[in-house]
């Protein structure tokens, strides 16, 4: 795991300022520690920080092959660059290491573009080939590796995170009004835009070249195909026996490694079914990791987390924090996620990782199981309503002008929320996991966005088209599998995934999550619904395949997520710095939101509770623009 940067001037072929490429790598350095290179070559300017997880002596970067003619700037993990190494072998290839890094040149020199389907892992790289003054950019499939870049038209700026880009002093920072308005209504930003004008992400599942001069994208794999393609005509049974397989398979091309790996364990039933895989292929006892909140108000994982730990025989470790330690890295939260996230749990996430990193480089996790076998409440939500407009036809909008009056007399959230939903098919009503078109925001979003800011929202709709094209793209399926496919491609990479690298990352600390593993994303796809999703019986076919390895305690637990107390912190310890900042009168001077709108929104938060997910929201947005539109940008030892 690393960070990786460069540029290319396509146009005119001007040199790369040479100590650009420093500039990049040290704005990183948490990424990797272990070490740093750079490769310079007139237009073309490459640098890597090195985190040493494979071939500990031999790995350094970028990397050639044997003639200099193809460099590669990688960062991520290939679990199958062995058995590619293999075959490559047999088909002549010479190599000088035993990385994965150098697999994918060799792969590259024999396949073309074409490498990246051969490749099992996470993943960004750029290689540049020397011959056809081409360079090349890839992200894995499901986006667990970030890579963004930004083409003026004459010149391309690439790396792992944001800051390495902004390094370069071409690029504007400019503010994208309608990312804004999407982040607004998402709580993140789906999708291939940044909050910066011209700066983008590049799609998971897509590579990028630049060559004579043109900057083409392309798309390699496309998880629509496994959910719309007809349905498998395997029993349940035996799907769970073949799933069975998939995942021990995963498991063990995971534990690859030639440092130790340890396990971030939640209580819940993901972490568990990874910890007990990742048990059976281990020679010796893992390490485990969980945190834990000085604060009543939310359920304790920490005592489900021991359950399992005791399960399996880990070496566990815990941590607890509260209101300040919270508060103290807000804004470095912000400077290392860079995407604007809304996403209390990153930061204890932050604290249990740099628990981990004292004992261990690698942890795995359970992330995208939810995804990939259906373990949210919304999904069964959703398929009452689609039931209920099913059963009422064209008494609906009368059920749902009733259900809104009894809603309102009673002061029921939950028969409010129904009766708001009712009226509207799936496409119109589920944006993704996290939000939908009846938030808080896009009722007040008239009140609450200034006149000037509104009218530079010259496309209002875009905050709704990412989603919308993932919808289309799936309308072949049932709804719960459409539901999934949007998730798969929205809130997992742009909400969860972005979390997960970038606050490991912040400490030095690689994160693996194989229920992402490709070919188990795709057989999780080709099951039909029933599988996935009974009445409120969710991950049905994950927890049949792995019943054996989940503690009773935690199989029939109700799924509660990552509950962090931060509503209650900010009510408190937190309250003052949270109005300070957003009635500064540098927040107001941005003109972006009416004073008078913010002002009554606060207010009825400190009177009633109310809106905390949208303080949070506005909270992040205000710190977001302090740390990477105003003044000079802030240095890495600054607020690393």
């Amino acid at each position: 795991m690393c960070g990786i940067a460069g540029k290319f001037n396509y146009a005119k072929g001007e040199p790369v300022d040479p100590d650009l490429p420093r500039r990049m790598g040290a704005v990183m350095r948490h990424r990797g520690p272990d070490g740093d290179g750079v490769y310079l070559s007139g237009p073309v300017g490459f640098v890597h920080r090195r985190l040493a997880i494979i071939d500990l002596a031999a790995g350094q970067q970028p990397l050639s092959n044997e003639d200099g003619t193809v460099w590669i700037t990688f960062n991520g993990e290939i679990y199958n660059y062995r058995i590619l190494r293999e075959q490559l072998l047999k088909l002549g290839h010479k190599f000088r290491t035993g990385s994965d890094t150098e697999v994918i040149v060799h792969a590259y020199e024999e396949y073309g573009e074409a490498c990246v389907e051969k490749l099992r892992g996470m993943f960004g790289f750029a290689i540049w080939d020397e011959k056809k003054r081409k360079l090349f950019m890839a992200r894995d499939r499901v986006g667990i590796k970030p890579l963004y870049f930004y083409d003026s038209g004459s010149s391309i700026v690439f790396g792992s995170e944001i800051k390495a880009i902004l390094q370069d002093d071409s690029v504007p920072r400019d503010l994208d009004p309608e990312s804004v308005d999407s982040f607004l209504s998402h709580y993140y930003l789906p999708g291939a835009t940044t909050l910066l004008k011209g700066l983008h992400r590049l799609a998971p599942g897509w590579h990028l070249t630049v060559e004579n001069g043109r900057v083409r994208q392309s798309r390699y794999w496309d998880l629509s195909r496994s959910f719309t393609q007809p349905r498998m005509s395997m029993s349940f049974e035996d799907a769970a026996k073949d799933l069975r397989h998939l995942l021990e398979e995963a498991m063990s091309l995971h534990m690859i490694s030639d440092v130790p790996v340890g396990c971030l364990l939640s209580g819940g039933i993901d972490s568990t079914v990874v910890l007990g895989l990742a048990t059976q292929v281990s020679s010796r006892p893992l390490k485990t990791f969980t945190i834990g909140f000085a604060d009543s108000s939310v359920v304790d994982e920490r005592p489900y987390a021991k359950i399992a730990s005791q399960r399996f025989g880990s070496e566990h470790h815990e941590i607890t924090i509260e209101a300040t330690e919270f508060m103290k890295f807000l804004p470095h939260y912000v400077w290392h996620m860079e995407d604007p996230v809304c996403e209390p749990p990153a930061i204890a996430l932050h604290y249990v990782s740099q628990l981990a990193r004292k004992h261990v480089k690698v942890v795995l996790s359970g992330e995208g199981a939810d995804e990939a076998f259906a373990g949210y409440p919304n999904y069964p939500n959703q398929m009452v309503v689609e039931r209920l407009r099913r059963i009422l036809g064209p008494a609906t909008g009368l059920a749902a002008r009733g259900l809104s009056c009894v809603a309102s007399a009673l002061k029921h959230g939950s028969l409010g929320r129904l009766a708001s939903q009712l009226p509207h098919p799936l496409e119109k009503r589920f944006l993704s996991r996290a939000s939908s078109h009846f938030t808080y925001y896009q009722s007040q979003r008239d009140a609450l966005l200034s006149p000037d800011f509104s009218n530079r929202v010259a496309e209002p709709l875009r905050r709704f088209s990412v989603v919308q094209a993932l919808m289309d793209a799936a309308r072949g399926a049932d709804p719960v599998n459409r539901m999934l496919y949007v998730d798969t491609l929205s809130w997992l990479p742009d909400d969860l995934l972005i979390k997960a690298d970038k606050i490991t990352m912040a400490n030095s600390l690689e994160l693996r999550v194989p229920m992402l593993d490709h070919v188990l994303l795709e057989r999780a796809a080709s099951y039909p619904a029933e599988f996935k999703v009974s009445g409120y019986s969710l991950k049905r076919i994950l927890k049949a395949a792995t019943d054996d390895l989940i503690p009773r305690e935690i199989l029939h637990r109700k799924k509660v997520g990552f509950p962090v107390p931060y509503d209650r912190w900010m009510r408190n310890e937190m309250k003052d710095f949270i109005v300070d900042t957003l009635s500064s009168a540098k927040a107001s001077s941005r003109g972006m939101f009416s004073s008078g709108k913010v002002k009554e929104i606060l207010e009825d938060w400190q009177s009633t509770g109310d809106h905390a997910p949208e303080i949070f929201c506005l909270l992040i947005l205000e710190i977001w623009q302090k740390t990477f539109i105003d003044g000079p940008f802030v240095a890495c030892d600054q607020a690393a």
